[in-house]
């Protein structure tokens, strides 16, 4: 996993972060990390510019599970 650059992240627009967005919702990655590595971009994010990430806090909530 690549190092998330602050620069990168303040550079993201609100169409950048609808097309993260878009790759999250969709779950179509060719590894599970590479869905890790958008996930934890998008909470990057949501601490360096919240209201772009506001639309799309569902992705970054934890559902409970039952692990019995």
């Amino acid at each position: 996993m690549t190092a998330i650059d602050t620069a990168q992240i303040q550079a993201m627009s609100a169409q950048d972060v609808r097309a993260l967005a878009d790759r999250l919702e969709a779950d179509e990655y060719p590894t599970p990390f590479a869905g890790l590595q958008d996930w934890h971009l998008l909470r990057a994010i949501a601490y360096e510019n919240p209201e772009l990430v506001e639309p799309y806090l569902h992705l970054l909530e934890f559902e409970d599970c039952d692990e019995s």
